[in-house]
């Protein structure tokens, strides 16, 4: 009878292994679709300008508006968000949020003016918002140490997917159907991808005692030095991204002269190479711990890799070729997703789980307003034929930058109590 007992037992806990297994997978996949969605959504508007801009009478300070609309809408949410993840749990939160976002993608396709343009960014960066904080936090509360940066790494190239894919098909699809639908196909897909959500988390299980929902203590969080090291890693590195979202298009027309039908081949190869980025990180930072380097060193030497490799992409200005421009300025973010993905798992790793999604919130915050400047400084610069170089010139020191900040914060990276 004993034998039974413990055969019935062993039966269970291996089903109850398989079924944590594939939660976790269906996890993963999910997070990397809604990330992808994500991207997809805020990249449509950018690779749509040269139409909206002959068809309004947009100038590039009415453009850089609508881009510094969407980063302060941004950043003025993820002030909240943190406390909303954590508050309402992943599962809960990122629903609501996705429900959001495709709603306001669709609400484009209405817009007529500048101003419902802006309103709709708005909405819709509210929504956006919660993605990164959901998915760390999600990492962090039902991922083991060991699967979690490759999770991290994968998830992290979800937003090059998207965006090697929009330019691709949007272009042409708006081409033959108009800009309006491109607005409303996209947006639609978000309401598909929630059906999956809410099908695919129902068995997940937080890792270890870590709770799925909790009180941010808010006065621990702020006087932590780990908090605002993230905070500014993320206001350091964040602005190149959105840089390199909202004004590739742009600069791939003024500088080699492409029309919109050709706009999507240049972007998809810098965002090809910005998903190899994410992925490599993904594998670097265990492979140095497997030979032996300490959390610090491994995570330390994989940040400086990648911020040696961004020096490549001022010398975009230097070519005449748009397809050599495009494989240096992909090299570039190349290096920022696999620096971003390190900065994600240090936060999984020496923040407490409880709190990560509002640092990483902190730390969007950060970066939606460095980016919010760097936007507006661009439309500033070419209006007054600065040109790009002061842009790229910013691009290529930001990390070694960041990088300093991080080890002059915490020369010892540890792994939080609990991991």
């Amino acid at each position: 009878m004993n034998d039974v007992m413990q055969h019935g037992g062993t039966v269970d806990a291996n089903r109850g292994q398989l079924m944590a297994r594939g939660a976790g997978i269906a996890l993963v996949m999910l997070l990397f679709l809604g990330n992808a969605l994500n991207y997809v959504d805020r990249q449509v508007l950018a690779l749509l300008k040269p139409t909206l801009e002959a068809e309004f009478g947009w100038t590039d300070s009415d453009y850089a508006h609508l881009g510094s609309s969407f980063q302060i809408a941004a950043a003025g949410t993820l002030l909240f968000v943190g406390w909303f993840v954590d508050r309402l749990g992943v599962r809960v939160a990122y629903a609501v949020a996705v429900t959001v976002w495709s709603a306001a993608g669709m609400a484009h396709a209405l817009a007529q003016t500048v101003q419902q343009f802006v309103a709709a960014r708005i909405v819709l960066a509210a929504g956006e918002s919660v993605s990164t904080p959901a998915g760390l936090k999600a990492a962090a509360t039902y991922l083991p140490v060991g699967q979690r940066n490759f999770a991290i790494g994968l998830v992290n190239t979800a937003p090059n997917i998207g965006a090697i894919l929009t330019p691709l098909i949007i272009p042409p699809f708006a081409l033959a159907f108009g800009w309006k639908a491109a607005f409303v196909v996209t947006g639609a897909l978000g309401f598909l991808w929630l059906a999956g959500w809410w099908w695919g988390t129902r068995n997940l299980r937080p890792i270890g005692n870590a709770p799925e929902r909790a009180r941010v203590p808010w006065r621990a969080l702020l006087s932590d030095r780990r908090t605002w090291t993230v905070i500014g890693a993320k206001f350091c590195t964040d602005a190149v991204w959105w840089f390199v979202l909202f004004w590739m298009p742009d600069f791939f027309n003024r500088q080699f002269g492409l029309g919109q039908g050709a706009l999507g081949w240049p972007i998809a190869i810098i965002f090809t190479l910005a998903a190899l980025g994410a992925l490599t990180s993904g594998g670097l930072y265990p492979i140095l711990l497997g030979r032996g380097y300490s959390v610090n060193r491994a995570r330390k030497t994989s940040m400086l890799f990648y911020a040696l490799v961004v020096l490549a992409m001022p010398l975009s200005l230097q070519t005449g070729n748009p397809w050599l421009a495009a494989v240096l300025i992909g090299l570039g973010l190349f290096a920022h997703q696999g620096f971003s993905t390190n900065v994600f798992g240090m936060t999984a790793d020496v923040i407490p789980a409880t709190r990560v999604a509002s640092v990483i919130a902190l730390g969007a915050v950060a970066g939606n307003l460095s980016g919010t400047a760097i936007i507006e400084f661009a439309g500033w610069s070419l209006g007054n034929g600065l040109g790009y170089i002061p842009l790229f010139a910013l691009c290529g020191s930001a990390y070694l930058v960041a990088l300093g900040f991080i080890h002059l914060m915490l020369p010892r990276l540890e792994l939080a109590a609990g991991q």
